[in-house]
C-alpha cells in the first residue's frame, strides 16, 4: 500500500504513566475512505493511544511520531487535531443536557455574526448536519430529552460540523440496544460511501467489527500485535480475532459450570413500582421471581422493559413511588426498605453504570472494595487499614485486576479492570443473592470470560446470582434460568433446555395480556 493512500499513519508510539509503559512502539496505518476497527483487551491501550492522537496527550508526553495526510503533525490540544478533521468521540458523551441539540452541535463552534451569535444560522445549518446523520429531531430539542442512541447521533453531527476527514469512535454502541446500534452503524457506512469520512472504530462487540470495518489493528498489552483484513473476499475470521487479543485460544466464550442447585434464597412476589415522577406510570406490574442458591438466573428484557428499575427498586427502593409487593430472603419477610436494610439482609446491587453509581472514582482500588464492608473492616466504629488493605490485596489477586498496587485511583483503571472492583466490593460484603446489571457492557472478550469465572465462582459457593444483561448469547451462556420481561411485567419463565434467542425474543416482545402472578411462581 502506498503512503498516499493512507490518511493517517503512527509510527512507534510509546507513552509511559510513571514507572508504567501504557504504549510500546505502537503502529496504526488508516486508509482514506476506510473503517477501521481496532481491537484489543480493556488495558491493552485503545484509547490511550487515542488520546495520543487527539492531543489529550500532547506532543512531548509520548515518544513516536503522528503523519495526517502525510504531514507530520504535533498537537498540543485537541483543538489542533480537530482543526485538521481529526475528531474523537470518547464512550462517555461530551454534551451538555441543558442545552438544545443546535447548541451542543456548535459548541466552542459557534456561528457568528458581529460578535453576536446568529441563531437563525445555528438553527438552519443544525438542521443540515442533522439530515447528514438520519437526526429527525427540531434543533431546539435539549438533550436531556433525546435517548442515548439520538444523542451518539449528535455527537457525529458536532463531528461533521468542524469538516471532520477522521471520526474515531471509542465504544458507540455500548450503551445502545440491537436497533440503535444498527443505524449507526448504517450512518458509518454511508459517512464513508457517500460523504468521503475515513473512520475508526473502538468496539468490544465482534459482531459489529465484522460487520462495519474494512480491516482490523489488534493491540494487546500497549503493542500492535496484529493487522487482519474484513472484505468479501477474505472475511474476518473472529476465532483469530480473539486469539490474537487475548494471547490465549479461547475455544469457548463462556466457561464450562455444573450447577449445584440448592434451596431457594430469594424471593419476590406482587413487586410492583411507579415512576418516581409520574406517579399514575406503572413501571414494574407485579413481578414474580425467585432464585436458588447455586443458581444464575437471568432477566432478558428490551430497553424500558423494567428490568434495572426492578432491581434498583428492591435493592433499599433506590428507585420509584408507590412501590408496593414482598421480598422473601431463605423464607422469611425481608425489609429492603433503604440500601443498608437491603445489605444487612445479604443483598447486593452492581449497578449498570459502574462509574457513576458503582464506584468512587476519586478514591483508590482500597477504598472502593471496602465501601460496602466499612463495618467489617472497623474496630469500634474506626476502619482498621491492616484489615483493609489485606482484603483488598486478597481480591486483586483473586480477581486478576490489572494494576500494580491497591493504591491505584480507578478512574486510571480499564472498564474491565472498573468492573472487577465492583464485583470485588460486593462479594466483601458477604451477600446471599448478588444482583448484577449489565455485569460485562464495554468489556472485552478475555475480561467477560474472567467475569463469567467469578460468577461461577460466586455460586460454586452456595450463592444466588441474578444477571440483566441486555446481551442475549451472554444470557443463554452463563444462565440456568431466564425470566423475560416486557413492559414491566415478567412474560415467561424459561429453563435451560428451551434457551433461544428466538424464543427469548418472543416472551421480551409479548403485550401485557397473562396472568402476571402465574408466572415465577
Amino acid at each position: 500500500m502506498s503512503d498516499s493512500n493512507l490518511i493517517l499513519q503512527m509510527q512507534n508510539i510509546t507513552k509511559t504513566f510513571g514507572p508504567v509503559k501504557a504504549l510500546t512502539d505502537v503502529n496504526l496505518d488508516i486508509t482514506r475512505g476506510e473503517i477501521h476497527g481496532i481491537c484489543g483487551e480493556n488495558g491493552a491501550g485503545k484509547s490511550t493511544l487515542m488520546n495520543v492522537l487527539s492531543g489529550v496527550y500532547p506532543h512531548g508526553t509520548y515518544s513516536g511520531s503522528i503523519l495526517f495526510e502525510g504531514k507530520e503533525c504535533n498537537f498540543r490540544k485537541i483543538s489542533d487535531s480537530e482543526e485538521l478533521g481529526i475528531v474523537v468521540i470518547q464512550q462517555e458523551l461530551a454534551l451538555s443536557p441543558f442545552l438544545s441539540i443546535a447548541e451542543n452541535i456548535f459548541i466552542g463552534n459557534e456561528k457568528q455574526k458581529n460578535g453576536i451569535i446568529d441563531w437563525n444560522r445555528t438553527r438552519s445549518d443544525a438542521i443540515k448536519i442533522l439530515g447528514r446523520v438520519g437526526l429527525m429531531e427540531s434543533p431546539e430539542t435539549k438533550i436531556m430529552d433525546i435517548g442515548v442512541g439520538k444523542q451518539q447521533l449528535v455527537e457525529i453531527a458536532k463531528a461533521l460540523s468542524k469538516n471532520v476527514k477522521l471520526l474515531v469512535l471509542d465504544e458507540p454502541t455500548a450503551a445502545l440496544n440491537d436497533e440503535d446500534s444498527a443505524h449507526l452503524l448504517n450512518i458509518l457506512r454511508d459517512l464513508r460511501d457517500n460523504q468521503g469520512v475515513t473512520s475508526v472504530i473502538i468496539s468490544h462487540k465482534l459482531n459489529e467489527i465484522k460487520a462495519i470495518t474494512d480491516n482490523v489493528t489488534i493491540i494487546r498489552d500497549g503493542s500492535t500485535v496484529g493487522w487482519m483484513k474484513n472484505t468479501k473476499e477474505e472475511p474476518l475470521n473472529q476465532d483469530k480475532l480473539i486469539s490474537a487479543m487475548v494471547g490465549r485460544e479461547l475455544t469457548n466464550l463462556y466457561p464450562e459450570h455444573d450447577p449445584k442447585i440448592g434451596e431457594e434464597i430469594m424471593r419476590i412476589e406482587d413487586w410492583t413500582v411507579h415512576h418516581p415522577l409520574d406517579q399514575q406510570r406503572v413501571v414494574v406490574d407485579q413481578m414474580n421471581l425467585n432464585v436458588h442458591s447455586g443458581e444464575i438466573v437471568g432477566i432478558a428484557g428490551l430497553m424500558g422493559a423494567g428490568r434495572t428499575e426492578m432491581a434498583m427498586s428492591v435493592f433499599g427502593r433506590s428507585y420509584g413511588s408507590g412501590i408496593s409487593g414482598k421480598v422473601f430472603v431463605h423464607g422469611k419477610e425481608a425489609d429492603t426498605s433503604s440500601t443498608q436494610k437491603a445489605i444487612d439482609v445479604g443483598l447486593a446491587y452492581a449497578t449498570e453504570d459502574r462509574k457513576v453509581y458503582g464506584l468512587n472514582l476519586f478514591q483508590n482500588i482500597r477504598e472502593n472494595i471496602s465501601l460496602a464492608a466499612l463495618l467489617k473492616h472497623s474496630k469500634r466504629g474506626v476502619m482498621d487499614d491492616n484489615i483493609e488493605r489485606i482484603v483488598s490485596e486478597k481480591y486483586r489477586k483473586d480477581f486478576h485486576i490489572k494494576t500494580p498496587t491497591i493504591e491505584e485511583r480507578v478512574s486510571n483503571l480499564s472498564g474491565g479492570n472498573q468492573q472487577k472492583v465492583v464485583l470485588a466490593k460486593w462479594v466483601v460484603s458477604d451477600p446471599d443473592i448478588l444482583i448484577l446489571d449489565e455485569p460485562t457492557r464495554g468489556i472485552d472478550v478475555g475480561a467477560k470470560y474472567e467475569i463469567y469465572e467469578i460468577i461461577d465462582q460466586l455460586v460454586d459457593e452456595g450463592k444466588a446470582v441474578i444477571v440483566i444483561s441486555s446481551e442475549l448469547p451472554e444470557l443463554i451462556g452463563i444462565c440456568d434460568r431466564i425470566y423475560t420481561v416486557s413492559q414491566g411485567v415478567i412474560t415467561d419463565e424459561v429453563p435451560r433446555e428451551k434457551f433461544s434467542q428466538e424464543y427469548l425474543m418472543k416472551g421480551m416482545t409479548k403485550e401485557k395480556t397473562l396472568d402476571k402472578k402465574a408466572v415465577g411462581e
